[in-house]
This record gives structure tokens, sequence and C-alpha cells, in this order.
């Protein structure tokens, strides 16, 4: 779905936006940080957040990365994850990519299975 140039991208230290959809139907866009493997996005935080709880509802997101003229978008059926694998998983691809975050014992880790990819030219496969 992505090109090695993109996959370098996704190895730079670049924030994203989430989107999912509140109750309402309106967007929730908020920062985050991403992580890209075999297909996945992953996005750790709080259970019981509003981003959580909007994809444990609506069951979709979407994520969408910049650099200058460089970007990715990926979007997908989305679900959280509460098992202590997956979240320790999701935590060292976060660490390789940004730094180690906070301990966190409500931590979570939303996962976009990527349907749909958009972007840059030379980031597409």
């Amino acid at each position: 779905m992505i090109t090695d140039a993109a996959r370098a991208f996704l190895s730079e230290y670049h924030l994203a936006t989430l989107s999912t959809l509140d109750r309402q139907g309106r967007i929730h866009s908020v920062p985050v940080g991403i992580t890209y493997e075999d297909g996945i996005v992953r996005v750790i935080g709080s259970r019981g957040t509003q981003k959580f709880l909007n994809v444990e509802r609506t069951g979709r997101a979407s994520v969408n990365t910049v650099d200058g003229r460089r970007w990715l978008s990926f979007e997908g059926p989305a679900r959280v994850v509460e098992d202590a694998d997956a979240v320790a998983h999701a935590v060292e691809l976060y660490t390789r990519r940004y730094r180690e975050p906070r301990p966190n014992p409500d931590r979570v880790v939303l996962e976009i299975t990527v349907e749909r990819v958009l972007g840059s030219p030379d980031f597409r496969a």
C-alpha cells in the first residue's frame, strides 16, 4: 500500500491528526503520535477518552500526518485493544518513533486496519 519512501517518512518524528465521529456525527480531530506496521496504524492513549469512545461506537477512524509537501492519510475500520501484549507492542513501536511514553495504567491501543491510503505521489504504491 505504501512505498519505501513512505515507510522512511513514517520513521521520522511527525505528529498526526486522528479523526473520528462523535455522537452527533461531528468530526472529532485530535493530535496524536502514530505508528505503522504491516497495514495497521496504531495510536496509544487512555481508556475512556473521547477518541477511543468514538471508535468503540463507530468502528472507523482516519489519521493524517504532514510535513511540508509530504503527507500521508490512512483510513479504515478501527478498534480499541486492551490486551496487555498488544498494548506493550504498540508502546514499543511508539518508543522507537517518538520517545518512551509516561507510565499509564489505563493505556489502550487504537488499531486502524488500513483500507485506503492517500498522500504524496511518491508515498503510494
